[in-house]
């Protein structure tokens, strides 16, 4: 059979989806791309904002019209919180939440046998061990591969309902993420991301969830290396010329104090991103966020004191309830303050079972969205602030893509500039895909910087 994949959302869901694609090759099924006409149609769901939810729904519907005797099956995050929403929308055959993707390819068998729609979700109290996948042979493309970690979130900030979608916290088991990474190392892979639900949050399940360096810090000061830190540590002895990137690191798990643990391995990029979600002090207290704004620039203060173009990309939302022009303002001082390498902006969006759904003070759409429009214009002067601040440094990009013309190639930093350099004359891109090259940074441009190989 033709089997065609549709994933929304982040990379947890694309590093499943290359799960899922591996098991259902396995079993001698072609992979297909989505335009086409495919016999199973698989979409990997995603319900961080309502206009996720409605993209579910959309991209259903316009499979059924594309083939309309196709099987529809859809998992993850919307069909685990509303699976009764998501068996009613017409077209659908088969319901799986964010547990048992891999027994996605015995379900579609199982419905061509009885043609008997099938929901398979479990209950929240039931997401509570970690489903290890397997082994992915690389999410993204043929330099950069994403390994989950973690599963799981037990932070509950008050707008976000993937705690519910996910779960209780469970990490993988060191020795598959290590195993994992010697295998995408020699491969080829030059960049081992790692990533999970709260990334952060991984191997806190062995001490109770408790959050290192913050909420717990006298209890835990004498139990060693925690944390995501044994992760890292793990994977910088491993051979090879490669790099290392946290997807995440969240400032309501780990503190400045904690970050500092982290500067001493030498294939750790330097770049993280930092969710900050707003710059005001009252809408973090209401978003259950433990930290001020104070400890979130400390955190910022340690990395750009290790190194002064330490890269912070961030997400911010805005139009929180009750959020007021003045907390704005401080969302907006900070992204000028923390000279953010990309700021993600966010428009506040009404999830289920969340307790800022029941808030009152709710802002008004076009009010949220003059606020968005206003934060991504400073926010991508700020980003080109921070590039202006590496001309004439010299960067280690790792080539990745070659333009259209075959004249440019890309990359990114270490810190997380996406860097453009001509390809010489007479060269071969084969001769730099893939690989590590020194580039004097020149020019900074829209979505980064130009630079000379040296």
């Amino acid at each position: 059979m033709k089997i065609a994949f549709h994933t929304l959302g982040c990379k947890v869901n694309q590093y499943e989806t290359e799960a899922m694609i591996r098991d259902f090759r396995a079993k001698g099924h072609e992979i297909v791309d989505e335009k086409d006409m495919a016999d199973v149609y698989v979409v990997n769901t995603c319900t961080v904002t309502a206009m996720a939810d409605k993209k579910s729904r959309q991209f259903v519907r316009k499979m059924k019209k594309q083939n309309p005797d196709s099987v529809v099956v859809v998992a993850g995050c919307y069909s685990q919180v509303r699976p009764d929403d998501v068996a009613a929308v017409e077209g659908v055959d088969i319901v799986t939440g964010t547990a048992s993707k891999c027994e996605i390819p015995s379900y579609v068998d199982k419905f061509m046998e009885d043609g008997i729609k099938q929901v398979h979700v479990k209950g929240f109290e039931e997401l509570d061990s970690y489903e290890d996948m397997g082994f992915v042979s690389g999410a993204e493309n043929r330099t950069r591969a994403y390994i989950k970690i973690q599963e799981g979130c037990n932070r509950f900030c008050s707008y976000c309902v993937i705690p519910y979608a996910r779960g209780k916290i469970r990490s993988r088991d060191l020795s598959q993420i290590v195993e994992e990474a010697r295998q995408l190392i020699a491969s080829g892979y030059k960049e081992i991301v790692l990533t999970g639900i709260n990334t952060a949050l991984y191997g806190l399940d062995e001490v109770g969830g408790k959050v290192p360096a913050r909420d717990y810090a006298g209890e835990l000061d004498g139990i060693g290396m925690y944390g995501i830190e044994k992760a890292i540590a793990a994977l910088n002895e491993l051979d090879g010329d490669f790099r290392i990137r946290l997807s995440s690191l969240e400032p309501a798990v780990v503190s400045a104090e904690y970050v500092k643990r982290l500067m001493k391995y030498d294939k750790l990029c330097h770049h993280v991103h930092l969710s900050a979600q707003s710059g005001s002090d009252s809408v973090l207290e209401a978003m259950n966020r433990p930290y001020d704004l104070q400890q979130y620039m400390e955190i910022v203060r340690v990395l750009r004191e290790f190194d002064p173009l330490y890269g912070i990309s961030t997400d911010i939302i805005v139009g929180f309830p009750g959020e007021k022009e003045a907390d704005f303002l401080d969302s907006c001082a900070l992204v000028e303050k923390a000279q953010f390498v990309r700021t993600h902006v966010f428009k506040y969006s009404k999830r289920p079972f969340t307790k800022a759904a029941q808030m009152g003070g709710h802002v008004a759409p076009q009010i949220k969205n003059e606020r968005s429009d206003r934060l991504q214009t400073l926010a991508k002067a700020c980003a080109k602030d921070f590039a202006a601040g590496n001309l004439g440094q010299v960067a280690r990009v790792l080539i990745e893509e070659l333009d259209a013309d075959g004249q440019v190639m890309n990359g990114y930093s270490d810190n997380y500039i996406k860097v453009y350099v001509n390809l010489p004359s007479g060269a071969s891109f084969a001769d730099f895909e893939n690989t590590f090259v020194d580039v004097r940074l020149s020019e900074v441009v829209a979505d980064g910087m130009k630079g000379e190989i040296i």
